[in-house]
């Protein structure tokens, strides 16, 4: 008789798995408070649908699986929205949902399966390895560029190493406290205005009746179609591969994730979303602060959901809590542990010439990078694969 396949795991919802929820806080405020900031978004929508698309992740997946903005999609309609004023929330609902639609047909039609065999496990390592310099950099300049902020960040440096491995006292736990305490000390109106609200309880409501022909042409022209190589290789093949080496047990497949991102993406259209991902780099983000199960997931998309459902008219004064520079150490710890992760190159040296191109170019764009890759990759096995 066949061996029996072990069952995965269950979630589990300790200390590790509650400070590693909030890991990703690095890359989901700022692009969260952009959407609502420059764009004038709900936030009860962006919220919601982040907090129910994690909540289910968390508990289908069973791993640190994350759920993240859409970068570029995110990058295009800010700096858009500042230039011309030519993005609409509408707009931003449209791209989520035709975003939802596309990777719904890749996963279902098993084309998904196909286009992940063409990708060589180099442009992977390399796309891996350039967001995990990228996460640093971005850490850094955050941290550092921002007048003020490189005291902060480097007294919560001195956090980490010192809280490193201590599994009773989790060191994002220690980072947050450390963070809203700063952040109250600047600017103690803040504590002021989180004093004097109070629950105000909201209800889903459908956000794509108010999308016409220009919000439809923007939101799939400019902001859908150019994210599709990123999401590709990033939010589809990247943290598959980073799934199924973090938790051989528990794995997934190409197709399975194109799937979950077209549904959560349908989910965040119809109810006032944004476009979202499962990005590489938020499942190093939750790994590097103690997550090893899903719970993880279900406890951040659990504050989201209470916070969209009573609280999303409190966000903006929340999110403001949190200094640049405890943000940005978070992407940098997050940087490291993906660039890690990548640090075996393939034996061949024609093979780690592609990992490195990949990944330098990865770092000013990813989309650039995986497309040189494929490119660099097709040409040292044209050449016989010598080297």
């Amino acid at each position: 008789m066949p061996t029996p396949r072990p069952s995965a795991p269950r979630n589990r919802y300790d200390r590790l798995e509650w400070a590693g929820a909030f890991g990703d806080l690095g890359t989901l405020i700022p692009f969260v408070a952009a959407y609502i900031g420059v764009l004038g978004l709900d936030p009860f929508g962006v919220l919601f649908a982040f907090g129910l698309s994690m909540v289910a992740c968390g508990l289908v997946y069973r791993t640190p699986f994350p759920v993240q903005p859409m970068k570029a999609i995110g990058a295009v309609a800010s700096i858009q929205a500042v230039q011309s004023a030519v993005v609409t929330p509408a707009a931003v609902h449209a791209a989520a949902f035709a975003t939802g639609l596309l990777w719904l047909l890749l996963g279902l039609s098993g084309l998904m399966a196909r286009l992940a065999r063409w990708v060589p496990p180099a442009v992977v390592i390399g796309i891996v390895l350039g967001l995990g310099m990228g996460f640093m950099l971005q850490g850094v300049r955050m941290a550092l560029g921002t007048p003020g902020q490189w005291g902060v960040a480097a007294v919560g440096a001195g956090l980490l190493l010192a809280l490193r491995g201590q599994r009773r006292v989790p060191a994002m736990f220690v980072l947050l406290l450390f963070g809203v305490g700063v952040g109250a000390w600047q600017r103690p109106e803040l504590l002021q205005q989180l004093a004097t609200l109070s629950p105000s309880p909201r209800l889903p409501a459908f956000a794509l009746g108010g999308v016409g022909a220009q919000e439809l042409f923007v939101g799939v022209v400019l902001l859908a179609l150019p994210q599709l190589p990123l999401t590709l290789g990033n939010a589809v093949i990247a943290v598959t591969a980073e799934n199924n080496r973090l938790f051989p047990q528990r794995p997934v497949s190409e197709g399975r994730v194109a799937v979950s991102t077209g549904l959560m993406n349908l989910l965040g259209g119809a109810v006032g979303g944004v476009p979202m991902c499962h990005g590489a780099g938020g499942m190093a983000a939750h790994v590097a602060f103690g997550a090893r199960t899903g719970g993880s997931v279900v406890i951040l998309g659990s504050v989201l959901l209470v916070l969209a459902l009573g609280f999303s008219h409190a966000v903006q004064t929340l999110f403001a809590l949190f200094p640049p520079g405890v943000l940005g150490l978070i992407l940098f710890a997050t940087g490291l542990q993906l660039a890690l992760g990548s640090s075996v190159l393939p034996a061949a040296r024609g093979e780690r010439a592609v990992v490195l191109a990949c990944a330098g170019l990865c770092l000013w764009n990813v989309a650039a990078g995986f497309g040189v890759g494929l490119l660099l990759h097709a040409l040292w096995r044209r050449s016989g694969g010598r080297g």
